[in-house]
């Protein structure tokens, strides 16, 4: 009696387990057979780009220092972050970064590697060749980046000039602002330019949002996608072990062969 009393307790806690956890592993298995079945570059949408291109050595660029120059006399410059050299409407251009008004460097860079910027990280765009400031891209020039970094048919549809996102929009964690360029060719397909930076960010297309949302399933983290240490899929994982354990302890104590072999043992003993 007792050992049945201890088996109807396994079995129930073993089904209720199963049908917990069931919907869960079968969202993950699905998940994993689209993420290993499809191509990582194609989600990223690298099919769409163009080969990137390079600036020739035999461009002539003014210093840096002249850049800095006119931009401390124009803004508060604390430090500088980098300074790096881009290629604007065939162009070389210098994107500096600088922080400006802040006195903990050190806690707002790693505030802008989590969040994709800070506040008291500035930009400021330069042409090269002259030294000159510019401003950020106007809509016009960022459907030129977007334009120059796509690959074959190219027409706009939309362009939106976005200040912040949400954390399961498809832009998340990036650069700010941004303008969202939404395309009717490449079909279905969001191609983003920070603006204050200059540069191609990325493309979203139907492959990605797919592969986003089931991302967002499998890591369990529907707040913000990629917190693999969230609560619920501790929870889950310990169930899941729970499940796991209750199954093979359910198998010894029940199975016919498992308690023949534990006689034998014990008349051998």
């Amino acid at each position: 009696m007792k050992l049945r009393s201890k088996q109807y307790y396994i079995r129930k806690s073993h089904r209720y387990l199963g049908l917990i956890l069931g919907v869960q592993f079968l969202l993950w298995t699905v998940g994993g057979l689209y993420f290993s079945w499809n191509d990582i570059d194609e989600v990223h949408g690298d099919h769409l780009r163009k080969e990137k291109r390079h600036i020739p050595a035999s461009v002539s660029m003014v210093s840096p220092q002249v850049v800095l120059d006119k931009l401390k006399a124009e803004s508060q410059v604390d430090s500088i972050l980098s300074i790096q050299v881009i290629e604007l409407g065939g162009e070389p251009v210098y994107q500096l970064r600088y922080f400006s008004g802040s006195t903990d460097h050190a806690a707002h860079e790693a505030g802008a590697h989590a969040a994709g910027q800070a506040s008291n990280i500035k930009v400021q765009l330069a042409n090269a060749a002259t030294g000159s400031l510019l401003p950020a891209l106007t809509e016009a020039q960022a459907i030129a980046v977007a334009k120059s970094q796509l690959a074959g048919p190219f027409k706009v549809e939309k362009a939106v000039y976005l200040t912040e996102v949400g954390s399961h929009h498809e832009y998340r964690h990036k650069p700010l602002p941004v303008w969202a360029i939404t395309l009717s060719q490449p079909a279905e397909c969001t191609a983003y330019v920070a603006a204050e930076l200059g540069t191609f960010q990325s493309i979203r297309h139907d492959q990605w949002r797919v592969f986003d949302f089931l991302w967002m399933l499998h890591t369990m983290d529907y707040e913000g996608r990629d917190n693999f240490g969230n609560i619920l899929l501790k929870a889950f994982s310990i169930f899941g072990l729970m499940t796991v354990v209750s199954g093979f302890v359910l198998y010894f104590i029940s199975s016919p062969s498992a308690r023949k072999g534990k006689r034998r043992l014990l008349k051998a003993g």
